[in-house]
């Protein structure tokens, strides 16, 4: 990182604490580099009137979010030095809410290997207080401790150490009030105090001295400046009068400063499943790095949002690209600091020169403004609080942002607070978009904590298997389907109303069900030509897998299909194993979300009726590989949570044309009858179903099956057609299985950069709407928007099913060289309803 990119940006000549100073004799003295760091203003508190606004924290001040993050790492590798390595380990890390929710996580970034939390204000329906303390000169005073592992704050017991981080350390009653809290719940020997600055009087200090006698423990102090603030008599009375005069001259809000407002635009970040949006309810070291692995490609997609044009609405590509934002804002929402921060650095890095990249968020702080350079606070934007606070609806706001210059502004809230109130015309998208050219949306999906058992009582019953013929129309030693059954619950929705909640983000994918796509006679003559053409070559596909899986995994591995695709695989290598091998593989079926992870009840279940080292994954096939890394990361999340360990994330699957596992039956894209149908391929079972409202967390996923479907159940015909042709293969199998397993057969994710390529070249800049290989564009035209298809110049026989869907749903096929896969289905970007005609086919391009 550049010298430049790390050097704190301080304001110019003038120093932010002047105006203050001259009008009420409030005076800063202390460390040379004290007012570089800290400015001056006012505001409206009973308890004290002087704000001192800090330019490197992030939250009224506008800075380089590589500044932001450096001013917290730096302490907290300072931290780390002071308690040595070992200790350094058994250390804790509590942030406070709200100004100082991101330093404090960046603290215990410098510290490397400490879990964090911070307090908060929002209480959160099902988490357990672990305690709580006072602020006494805070605007808003209470704060809650919400850890999800009631452990987290007890640490190694008295061994630990607990590193307290706050912004400014001015007084000390809100560490004193901690310590005393949390020092009578777990008692330790040291704690360690983390400030951006000192300015205790010494009275404060001798305090603090006399109260670590008192408990017997050991209180360092690590800041970055040290001073102090004189007070003449009467500072407060004549500030809140200062204040008062002031408001009367001034609008409550600034004044649009731009011609027009800016459209707003949502981008989807694909934040990694498992891992918390913030420190609420503990933030560990495997919650840190799988959030590092992912910033790049979040930051990627808000760098191609900013700097994209999208698609004519009629289904055309839009203009090639201009140069984009010079001047953007990353805008983080209270005491969500940390994800905006993190996401505000790896901006920079992605847009490097190319554009100057700042980053503060709102607060619940009033505080006066004044446009002069001698104010920390130059300018307001105020709105209704949009996150249904515990204490009532009230005014909150965003200092420094209005008139200061900002081509872009990315606003990133938790779903929590995205709400109707941010969208409202006097909410904070309404007034961002006063001041800006350009405005985004990203949402983090809110963290909810496991309820812990009530205690001395065993955690919930886990609920058993659903299995044919009561739930779906497979045999019920076929497969266990580790779901809970909704087949009396409404969730079919039009197709072009989910994607537009989808795209919009009003609403997962997952929290409702497409309505079942009936085949006609024609595309049913298609699906049984294709099977009788095929059988023989998924047979081979499927004894060569299940080959490699027995040499590899052992004689008796847990096949675990991921629903829906995966189960007629499954099936099938179980079958195949019974017929080559006469062994009954255990097999269930199991639900993952994309965006949301895997079910973690069924692997609970998983764990506890067999060794988790024996279950294999098994999936249909790979389109770009994105379920491969949802699966790795989930695993991840879900041991690092607390879940039982052993879990081998690799998948095994019929066809990987992405290349992106190592044990497959082919790396061929080709046509895979199971993909051509829905539930009348797969036991008449619906794809899973993720809502709040139905699953619990103790609960699987949901499913349903489909009973009326009977008529037209395929499901058993699939399996018997191709089941029939092992013996024919059984020789190619045992050639083939014997060249894999001598190969190098890592993954080579070309199928990845493929995708990456064509979201670039048609304007599109978002790889979850380009669906690769026949299976994937298959689902495109059966459950999505689809825009055009991609078709792999000559691939004809495989695609027939694919041309009479896309004939069908009015979609362009568009032949094409250079493809890796045979076909790829593209789903329209930006979507509304506009984007298809009243028969519900697509609008064609002009």
């Amino acid at each position: 990182m550049s010298e430049r990119a790390t050097r704190e940006e301080t304001v110019d000549v003038v120093w932010s604490g002047d105006w203050v100073a001259e009008r009420l004799g409030v005076a800063l003295e202390g460390d040379g580099d004290l007012r570089e760091l800290l400015g001056l203003a006012l505001r409206r508190n009973p308890k004290r009137a002087h704000l001192l606004v800090s330019n490197v924290l992030g939250k009224h001040v506008p800075q380089r979010p590589s500044v932001v993050h450096r001013a917290g790492y730096e302490l907290g590798e300072r931290v780390r030095a002071l308690l040595g390595p070992e200790e350094a380990r058994r250390a804790v890390v509590l942030g406070y809410a709200e100004t100082a929710t991101g330093l404090g996580h960046s603290v215990a970034d410098g510290l490397r290997d400490a879990p964090y939390l911070h307090s908060t204000r929002r209480p959160v329906t099902g988490a357990e207080q672990a305690g709580g303390f006072e602020e006494s000169h805070s605007h808003a005073t209470s704060h809650l401790l919400l850890p999800e592992d009631r452990d987290l704050l007890a640490g190694g017991g008295t061994a630990s150490v607990l590193v307290l981080v706050d912004d400014e350390f001015s007084t000390g009653n809100t560490v004193l009030n901690t310590i005393r809290t949390l020092h009578a719940l777990h008692p330790r020997e040291r704690y360690v105090i983390v400030a951006l600055v000192d300015m205790r009087s010494a009275g404060d200090r001798d305090r603090l001295t006399a109260f670590a006698a008192e408990i017997g423990a050991r209180v360092d102090l690590v800041t970055r400046g040290t001073g102090t603030v004189s007070l003449p008599d009467g500072v407060l009375e004549r500030g809140q009068a200062l204040v008062a005069e002031q408001e009367e001259r001034a609008p409550a809000s600034a004044r649009p400063s731009v011609p027009a407002p800016a459209p707003l635009t949502r981008v989807g970040l694909d934040w990694p499943a498992g891992v918390p949006d913030g420190g609420r309810h503990g933030f560990t070291p495997a919650h840190r790095a799988a959030l590092e692995a992912a910033l790049p490609a979040m930051a990627e997609r808000i760098a191609a949002a900013l700097d994209s044009d999208a698609p004519d609405r009629d289904g055309g590509q839009g203009p090639a690209h201009g140069r984009g934002p010079r001047r953007i804002l990353v805008l983080g929402f209270e005491e969500l600091m940390y994800a905006p921060l993190r996401l505000g650095t790896a901006l920079e890095e992605v847009l490097g020169a190319d554009a100057e990249v700042r980053y503060s968020t709102t607060t619940r702080s009033p505080v006066l403004a004044v446009d002069d350079p001698g104010y920390a606070i130059r300018t307001r934007l105020v709105f209704p609080a949009h996150d249904d606070p515990a204490d009532g609806p009230g005014d909150r706001y965003a200092y420094n942002v209005a008139g200061a210059g900002f081509d872009a502004v990315v606003a990133v809230v938790d779903s929590t607070a995205d709400t109707p109130e941010l969208h409202a015309p006097d909410g904070l998208l309404a007034r961002l978009a006063e001041h800006t050219g350009r405005l985004l949306l990203a949402v983090v999906p809110s963290y909810l904590p496991r309820p812990a058992p009530a205690p001395h009582q065993e955690p919930a019953v886990l609920p058993e298997p659903l299995r044919g013929p009561d739930f779906s129309s497979y045999a019920p030693d076929e497969v266990g389907w580790l779901l809970q059954d909704l087949s009396d619950t409404e969730l079919e929705a039009p197709t072009e109303e989910r994607e537009e909640a989808i795209q919009s983000g009003g609403a997962h994918y997952a929290e409702s069900l497409p309505v079942e796509y009936q085949p006609t006679p024609a595309y049913q003559e298609l699906f049984s030509a294709a099977l009788e053409t095929s059988a023989a070559r998924i047979a081979r596909a499927v004894g060569t897998v299940t080959e490699t899986v027995l040499a590899e995994r052992g004689p008796r591995p847990v096949l675990v299909s991921l629903a829906r695709a995966g189960t007629p695989v499954g099936v099938l290598m179980r079958r195949w194993a019974r017929h080559r091998h006469g062994v009954d593989l255990p097999h269930y079926a199991i639900s993952i979300v994309r965006g949301r992870g895997i079910d973690a009840t069924a692997l609970r279940w998983l764990a506890a009726h067999h060794d988790p080292a024996d279950v294999v994954f098994v999936d249909g096939w790979t389109g770009k590989g994105a379920i491969t890394r949802e699966l790795a990361a989930a695993i991840g999340a879900f041991e690092a949570s607390g879940g039982p360990a052993g879990f081998d994330p690799e998948i095994a699957v019929l066809a990987d044309p992405g290349g992106c596992v190592r044990t497959y039956g082919t790396r061929e894209d080709f046509l895979i009858p199971s993909a051509c149908l829905n539930s009348t391929v797969s036991g008449l079972v619906s794809r899973t179903v993720l809502r709040a409202d139905l699953v619990g967390p103790d609960d699987f996923h949901g499913a349903k099956f489909y009973r009326e479907l009977a008529a037209s159940d395929v499901s058993g015909h699939f399996l018997d057609t191709v089941a029939a042709r092992f013996d024919e293969v059984a020789a190619e199998v045992d050639d083939a299985t014997k060249e894999l397993l001598a190969a190098d057969r890592a993954p080579t994710w070309e199928g990845w950069a493929a995708v990456e390529r064509i979201s670039e070249e048609y304007g599109i800049h978002d790889v979850n709407l380009v669906k690769p290989g026949v299976g994937e564009t298959t689902r495109v035209l059966l459950r999505r928007v689809p825009w055009k298809i991609l078709a792999r110049r000559g691939a004809r026989p495989d695609l027939e099913h694919i041309r009479l869907l896309a004939e069908q749903r009015g979609v362009p096929v568009d032949e094409v060289d250079d493809l890796p896969y045979s076909c790829v289905g593209l789903i329209h970007p930006r979507f509304t309803r506009g984007a298809t005609g009243a028969d519900g086919t697509a609008v064609k391009g002009a």
